[in-house]
């Protein structure tokens, strides 16, 4: 069975590798200059982002391989393709299971005693469009970022209502800093390298990342859109078919990984039925209906449910005889 799920993994990581080098490499090595219409090949492509970082989510895990080393020797080589850090990636998202849905990561929701709707929408929609994945892919600039300078970032963003102080400060950490540059430089060296052998026709790349940018900052947040605040270890399971739910690696069953995230993705549909968990909405709903913005704190929706009442206690029972009045 272990050799059984190896071999599984090693064969996903092999097909997004290939996926990768055929963007990256042979489209504009090879097919470009044959044919520009082999450029439309980008589109589709561009859909392979999901089920890439469904892999990386899995090294993250520690669940891609069950050889740590591997493990995160693979999901370091994805994630490099796919344009971040592995480090800052799992950095970020093992922070997304300890705070999702607290005051540091409710992403739609905000105070209105302390901003407008206006004012939120205006980080919020950014975001949701584009702007998560792009910061993920600019965070390679802090490469050319000495020691000094990480604690002063730290110190800088460190804020309650942001996970972002908690992110840069594990980053800068002694060994995690040093992978940070590593994979910072071989990012910073893929991506320069590919623009250059896409050359004049590089507009066509850096569409392809620009789409890459939508779905991800899209899909991210979709899950816990609308969800209960104070419940981190919750989330939504989305709708999808069958031959869609094994092309995304599972990730749809968000409520399953949050409950269980030391489970392998071919693993969670199982868990799904074991735990009679529900599926709360259609994926494709769940991710356009994020367009309507951002929630304030106080609406009914979001706002936390109260603890259950404490079982009534019984009377205490009389520990002597009545007084005889003597």
């Amino acid at each position: 069975m272990v050799r059984r799920q190896s071999a599984l993994a090693i064969t996903l990581v092999a097909a997004a590798i290939a996926v990768l080098l055929l963007q990256l490499v042979a489209l504009p090595l090879l097919l470009l200059p044959h044919d520009l219409r082999w450029g439309w090949l980008l589109a589709p492509l561009a859909l392979t982002t999901v089920p890439l970082w469904s892999l990386i989510h899995e090294g993250i895990h520690g669940t891609l391989l069950r050889h740590r080393g591997w493990n995160d020797r693979l999901g370091r080589t994805l994630a490099v393709g796919y344009g971040g850090p592995f480090t800052l990636l799992k950095a970020g998202h093992l922070l997304h299971h300890r705070y999702s849905r607290t005051q540091r990561e409710r992403t739609e929701v905000y105070d209105p005693q302390r901003s407008s709707w206006l004012a939120a929408a205006r980080a919020y929609y950014p975001r949701l469009l584009g702007g998560l994945y792009l910061a993920e892919l600019a965070s390679v600039v802090l490469v050319l970022l000495p020691g000094p300078g990480w604690r002063m970032l730290v110190r800088r963003t460190d804020s309650l209502d942001s996970v972002t102080g908690l992110l840069l400060e594990r980053v800068a950490r002694r060994d995690n800093l040093r992978r940070f540059r590593l994979e910072a430089l071989a990012v910073i060296a893929t991506y320069t390298g590919t623009t250059v052998l896409y050359g004049r026709h590089a507009w066509m790349l850096w569409s392809a990342v620009g789409a890459r940018a939508v779905i991800v900052s899209l899909a991210d947040n979709a899950y816990h859109y609308r969800t209960r605040l104070e419940r981190p270890l919750e989330a939504m399971n989305l709708r999808l078919p069958r031959p869609l739910e094994l092309f995304v690696l599972a990730f749809n069953l968000h409520n399953v990984h949050h409950r269980h995230p030391g489970l392998r993705w071919h693993e969670l549909r199982a868990a799904f039925v074991a735990d009679r968990d529900e599926l709360h909405l259609g994926w494709f709903a769940a991710v356009s209906r994020q367009l309507r913005g951002p929630i304030p704190l106080t609406a009914d929706e979001v706002r936390p449910l109260p603890p259950a009442d404490p079982a009534p206690q019984r009377p205490a029972q009389m520990s002597a005889a009545p007084s005889t009045g003597r």
